[in-house]
């Protein structure tokens, strides 16, 4: 071994523990080169004054975020975000909400040019593609890959209708049992709307697929989808462990219109060279993982096992546990769904909660109540000056349509209690953050009624759980810990697409290196957070009833 590689290896530049080292000489280049490998065929295969880099995307209903990870240390490089400005969403009708998928992919390609020109990526340095995206949305292509109409997206409610009478017609019960869930306004649904509503265009599909399917079609040419994508469409049998059936026929869907299967972390494409033109990507680069949104948050926060829980609380709130068998809540509050590392053998069901009316209460109450000048943070320090509680004062966040665990009811936001002589701006900031809280430990009892355990919560460092009165309200009414990790999912799609490349042996690997960089403890006194609470909920059922 040479002088130069002995202090390579000496200084902690690669692990050599678990790893063979084979040593070759290049005579035309007087050069030495060595591969490390896994000795059960991991094959990440780098020269050693090369930096090997992962490629990672969040393909949101706003932005396009872009991520590279470096291979070795799993540090995050850099996160690039495109456009600036929000992408737009177009309703021709209420409850509408379509995109143009050619604009995700435009945005795509330049972030990902982007990404290389700003943190000195070659383009040969990078060895795979992860892919996470918007869930439950519809695009249709025709023979020739192309988009046929816009992409009906995760919030239109035109097909809820549809999905209600396909759950009467089929039976509760043998939704629940194989489907897991009610067909509901999901991909599956929307594919029929389409097909009564313009059947012309119908006529004229080659494939219907989700979002991220298309983002993989625009960069391997193929088109394919996972068993992850296919269980958030509500079109796979888990029972069967394949494709539905009896859903497809139900609504006189043929088959063929489905996409082949690849696995949700594995090969699933090369990049074009077409594609590699528009991303400035080499072309051959690999394409090998893709998940929806939620379950990909849930992998970013090392959430894969039974018994784990993670949550995000942005715009909407999400909290996300993993279980290992096939369960479902009767009254279809929650959804379940196949998670990133389900096996038929070994199952790995996500069970997700949605909040529509979240981080939106928070951000309504800066622009319409703070006004310019107060920021989030000035906010924070007022509601804090205020007890728990806000000395009576509750706020229902139900105002952002309807709400699955309150089984699909429009509740709206209201304000309850409200004295005009005592309540001032701090009290509403603090109700409005105890209020996200409240709906967030309302919808976690349903899960703990499902025998899922919520006694610790892994969280994203870059949304409402930043924040400790919102944070402290929901560990001490739970009593759960809350750990914040340094992680977002573009960056969680890198290091997925790392084990599908070969250069992690296992997706535990992939993401031990995720830091925690903050935590929150169950109070030693709830009871203040218990009374608010109860009066929050007597307000909620009040306007159930109403």
């Amino acid at each position: 071994m040479s002088f130069g590689m002995a202090k390579l290896l000496s200084a902690g530049r690669f692990r050599v523990s678990a790893f063979v080292i084979f040593i070759c000489y290049a005579p035309s280049v007087s050069r030495f080169w060595f591969v490390l490998g896994r000795r059960k065929g991991r094959q990440c295969v780098h020269q050693t004054t090369e930096v090997v880099y992962l490629i990672g995307y969040d393909i949101g209903s706003s932005s396009i975020k872009a991520a590279a990870v470096e291979v070795e240390s799993g540090r995050t490089v850099g996160v690039v975000k495109y456009p600036e400005t929000e992408m737009a969403i177009h309703a021709l009708h209420p409850d509408w909400a379509e995109q143009d998928p050619d604009d995700w992919w435009n945005n795509v390609c330049r972030a990902t040019r982007k990404l290389l020109q700003d943190y000195h990526i070659s383009p040969g340095e990078v060895k795979g593609i992860g892919i996470a995206y918007q869930m439950h949305g519809l695009v249709l292509v025709d023979s020739e890959m192309r988009p046929l109409r816009p992409s009906i997206i995760w919030c239109d409610s035109r097909a809820v209708d549809i999905g209600n009478d396909a759950f009467e017609q089929m039976g509760h019960t043998a939704c629940l049992q194989s489907l897991l869930n009610s067909p509901g306004n999901f991909t599956a649904s929307k594919l029929r709307w389409v097909q009564q509503n313009e059947p012309e265009l119908y006529d004229q599909a080659y494939k219907f697929m989700l979002p991220g399917d298309y983002i993989a079609l625009k960069l391997t040419g193929q088109a394919l989808t996972t068993a992850s994508g296919l269980s958030e469409g509500i079109l796979w049998d888990f029972r069967k462990n394949a494709l539905s059936e009896d859903l497809l026929n139900h609504y006189g869907i043929d088959q063929s219109l489905a996409p082949s299967v690849a696995p949700t972390c594995g090969m699933q494409g090369n990049l074009s060279t077409e594609a590699a033109k528009l991303t400035g990507l080499a072309p051959g680069t690999p394409v090998t993982y893709r998940a929806g949104d939620q379950p990909n948050n849930a992998l970013s926060l090392n959430t894969l096992h039974p018994g784990e829980v993670a949550a995000t609380g942005g715009t909407s709130g999400v909290v996300y546990g993993v279980v290992d068998k096939l369960i479902y809540d009767e009254g279809s509050r929650v959804n379940s769904f196949v998670h990133v590392n389900h096996e038929a053998n070994k199952p790995r069901i996500g069970v997700l909660l949605c909040i529509n009316g979240a981080g939106i209460q928070h951000s309504w109450m800066k622009h319409q109540v703070a006004g310019n000048s107060l920021g989030y943070g000035e906010m924070e320090r007022l509601a804090g000056s205020v007890a728990v509680g806000a000395e009576g004062l509750s706020i229902l966040p139900f105002g952002n349509g309807a709400e699955r665990m309150l089984n699909n009811r429009t509740v709206g936001g209201h304000i309850h209690h409200l004295q005009f002589n005592r309540h001032q701006r701090p009290h509403l900031f603090r109700a409005a953050l105890e209020g996200v809280a409240f709906a967030f430990v309302y919808g976690m009892n349903i899960l703990k009624e499902m025998g899922l355990d919520v006694n610790s919560i892994r969280v994203g460092n870059d949304n409402l759980f930043q924040s400790a009165i919102f944070s402290s309200t929901i560990a001490s009414l739970m009593g759960s810990r809350i750990e914040i990790f340094d992680t977002t999912g573009a960056v969680g799609a890198a290091k997925a697409a790392g084990v599908g490349a070969g250069c992690y042996g296992s997706l535990e690997e992939a993401l031990q290196l995720a830091s925690i960089v903050g935590t929150f403890e169950p109070q030693p006194d709830n009871g203040p957070y218990l009374g608010a609470y109860e009066r929050w909920e007597k307000a909620l059922e009040w306007m159930l009833n109403y």
